[in-house]
């Protein structure tokens, strides 16, 4: 078992200035739409492989899909010169509270200035939804620059708690 400690943000007004996406690059941001199973696994399993990102990895197909594919989720992917390079994804179950479920960047991305770009990305497709609020989650185990750049772009924390994540073997 590891510990780490959560911390739980929010948002409750749009953040005042957009991030262009980093020049020079050929980037493209398509929402995916009821996406496979094997590609939504690639993506997490590959962004998360350094975080101990394992909540998804514990599904099966089914209860994935059920979660993916729910009328209320929306799932954006960054591409950068076509391959997929980060994504996005949106729980809009509550309308009036929104939550960053997910958001990472493929590990051989990082550096590039894509996390600001896709963070924004983001902010704007939640907050096109009028909610009250954006809420999003992070723990010690996440990227180091993960909670900065949530606070950096407009989150409060609003609150903490420890947690006990279990690998998977």
């Amino acid at each position: 078992m590891i510990e780490t400690t959560v911390t739980f943000l929010e948002m409750t007004r749009a953040p005042r200035r957009r991030i262009a996406p980093p020049g020079n690059l050929r980037l493209a941001l398509m929402q995916a739409v009821r996406p496979s199973i094997h590609f939504y696994r690639y993506l997490y399993d590959t962004i998360g492989s350094g975080y101990l990102w394992v909540d998804r990895k514990r599904l099966t197909d089914e209860q994935l899909g059920e979660k993916i594919h729910h009328d209320k989720v929306e799932i954006v992917v960054a591409y950068l010169d076509g391959s997929p390079a980060g994504f996005f994804e949106l729980d809009l179950t509550d309308p009036d509270e929104i939550w960053l479920a997910y958001l990472g960047i493929m590990p051989d991305q990082l550096g590039r200035g894509l996390g600001k770009w896709l963070l924004s990305s983001a902010l704007d497709a939640a907050w096109s939804k009028n909610p009250k609020r954006v809420c999003v989650e992070t723990c010690t185990l996440d990227h180091p620059r993960a909670l900065p750049l949530y606070q950096k772009q407009g989150f409060q924390p609003f609150a903490q708690k420890r947690k006990l994540m279990e690998p998977l073997d």
